[in-house]
């Protein structure tokens, strides 16, 4: 990572707000600030998926998606991350866990499973995505827009999954107690 303030204002900004509000800078921002045009580009599209809700998708729902993608693609990093993002955002100490090693047998909403057999198969097959998975997902209340960012998650944290393969991302140890236990 180079100095702090060598980044642009905006990085520094971004990283002093996350490092405050979590106690610990995520390995992947120190990973992608090598490169700060891209990593602004990274958080934005981020932002721009994670940080909204719908009646359809709340923000577990899309951090479920992560899990269970990223699960599917291997990367640890995704899994430990976003799982713990899961468990405060559904206040579930169990869910990430389950999503990430069989999403089939947790414990979801019909409508979530239906999410993430299209999600799942984007992330692993995605020729085999047809015009009829889309439908499926309308048919469980999901919108044009919605639908949209089922695939706009999926083909991102791709690029996320792929990254934190390529550059060896750890995990950060804090991530695999946060939303585990009670906050003291």
């Amino acid at each position: 990572m180079p100095p702090r303030e060598e980044l642009p204002a905006e990085l520094r900004e971004r990283f002093a707000a996350v490092e405050d509000r979590s106690g610990f800078l995520p390995n992947v921002f120190a990973a992608l600030s090598w490169r700060p045009a891209e990593a602004s580009a990274f958080f934005a599209m981020h932002d721009a998926l994670m940080d909204k809700e719908t009646p359809a998708l709340s923000k577990a729902d899309r951090e479920m998606i992560v899990v269970a993608t990223s699960a599917a693609n291997g990367c640890l990093y995704c899994v430990v991350a976003h799982g713990a993002i899961l468990r405060v955002r559904a206040r579930d100490p169990y869910l990430a866990d389950q999503v990430a090693v069989d999403w089939r047998k947790a414990p979801l909403a019909p409508r979530m499973h239906a999410v993430l057999e299209v999600a799942v198969r984007l992330a692993t097959s995605p020729v085999e995505v047809a015009p009829g998975d889309l439908a499926a997902l309308r048919a469980h209340g999901l919108t044009d827009e919605d639908v949209w960012d089922v695939g706009a998650i999926v083909s991102f944290f791709a690029l996320s999954n792929r990254l934190a393969h390529w550059a060896a991302i750890p995990p950060n140890d804090e991530f695999f107690l946060m939303g585990r236990l009670p906050k003291a």
